[in-house]
């Protein structure tokens, strides 16, 4: 039998801190049950970030050469043996977990907990799995989505963030007529206030402590009313940081015209303040639903949330939203969500678009939410 003959393409490889390469590298035709993609457009996160200025993202540390990338969308150009539901040419989303589909969390449909899972991108597991900062790659076509016909390459590469939403909605029943409010508009609190919105809330407020921001959320119709939290010196004690927070959100409260709370809290910032925040601004009986991930360790009021019955609960990753996601993408109903797109930029410069969303700003001052990497 003949040898297959090697085929190259580009990959944007992470060595280390900010030591980012424009790499030449083999490819292969997918083998069984795999698919081959040509990436057309990856969405660049938070995780991205962390790993390409530290070399790590929390506990997980680079240990080997690493393609960062997993919110992308592209079209199969191959598909492996056993292949049934891809053909090439088929526009479709990747996402990036690979779960193990026998432990008892993925047999009940939660396999963001699976504890084999391994995720394009994250270091956690060892040998890394690649991400999508590459020209083409191949992955399980099981977890391959078709794109539906309204729904652009650049759309669906926001697919996965919003299945981050899609998840915590669920978890926290997000329902029609709610009063939601939302702390951080980043990609994923803007997200947030997106789909508080397409699901029907009667309400959608949001806090962050940059205005730009604040005045970029509300322009565009994803919070109806903002409030930009004064920045302060750190709280000398513990005491004090949880009585400013107090004071901050009832400050906020009697803005919003809401003294009561609001019915669920989506924390977007993973900030120790606002977590301490968030229960105080739900309702007696509401919920705050915990996403932003930053504070390892957080002292919270639980007297707040008991005596009031607010339920706090946790969020991670996602489980089996891409079909909702890219629904929702390509339906209309998450008004202005490609103004979250602030920049396109090639993947042999994507050293540069990290740079970009270091600093938050580009070179002509223009704000930086989402960049999207796309090839030449």
């Amino acid at each position: 039998m003949s040898p297959v003959a090697t085929q190259l393409q580009r990959a944007v490889v992470l060595h280390g801190p900010k030591d980012l390469r424009l790499e030449e590298r083999s490819f292969w035709p997918p083998q069984y049950n795999h698919a081959q993609v040509a990436v057309r457009s990856t969405g660049l996160c938070g995780s991205d970030l962390h790993y390409y200025l530290e070399g790590r993202n929390g506990d997980f540390a680079l240990q080997a050469p690493l393609v960062l990338g997993h919110e992308s969308a592209g079209v199969i150009t191959a598909v492996g043996p056993g292949v049934k539901n891809l053909v090439p040419g088929q526009r479709v989303a990747i996402e990036a977990g690979i779960m193990c589909k026998e432990c008892n969390y993925c047999q009940a449909g939660r396999y963001n907990l699976c504890k084999g899972m391994r995720f394009a991108s994250s270091a956690k597991t060892f040998p890394h799995l690649d991400g999508t900062l590459q020209d083409r790659m191949n992955h399980p076509a099981h977890v391959i989505h078709p794109l539906p016909d309204s729904c652009s390459f650049e759309q669906a590469a926001l697919a996965e963030p919003l299945s981050v939403l899609i998840h915590a909605a669920r978890r926290a029943n997000l329902a029609s007529g709610q009063r939601v409010i939302v702390f951080g508009v980043g990609t994923i609190g803007i997200l947030a206030c997106a789909l508080a919105n397409a699901y029907g809330a009667s309400r959608v407020v949001a806090i962050d402590i940059n205005q730009a921001r604040l005045d970029f959320a509300k322009s565009h119709g994803f919070a109806s009313q903002t409030h930009c939290l004064p920045m302060v010196e750190k709280a000398k004690t513990a005491e004090e940081q949880l009585r400013r927070a107090k004071d901050n959100i009832s400050t906020a409260l009697s803005r919003f015209n809401e003294p009561e709370g609001f019915d669920l809290v989506f924390e977007c910032t993973g900030a120790e303040p606002c977590i301490q925040m968030s229960i105080h601004a739900a309702i007696a009986g509401g919920k705050v639903m915990l996403i932003g991930m930053g504070s390892r360790n957080v002292m919270l009021p639980l007297s707040a949330a008991a005596l009031r019955e607010v339920d706090i609960l946790g969020s991670f990753r996602y489980a089996n939203t891409y079909p909702e996601a890219l629904k929702l993408l390509g339906s209309g109903k998450l008004r202005n969500i490609e103004k979250l797109i602030t920049h396109r930029i090639p993947l042999e410069d994507t050293a540069r678009a990290f740079e970009l969303l270091a600093r938050g700003k580009d070179e002509d001052g223009n704000m930086v939410i989402k960049i999207v990497i796309g090839p030449s």
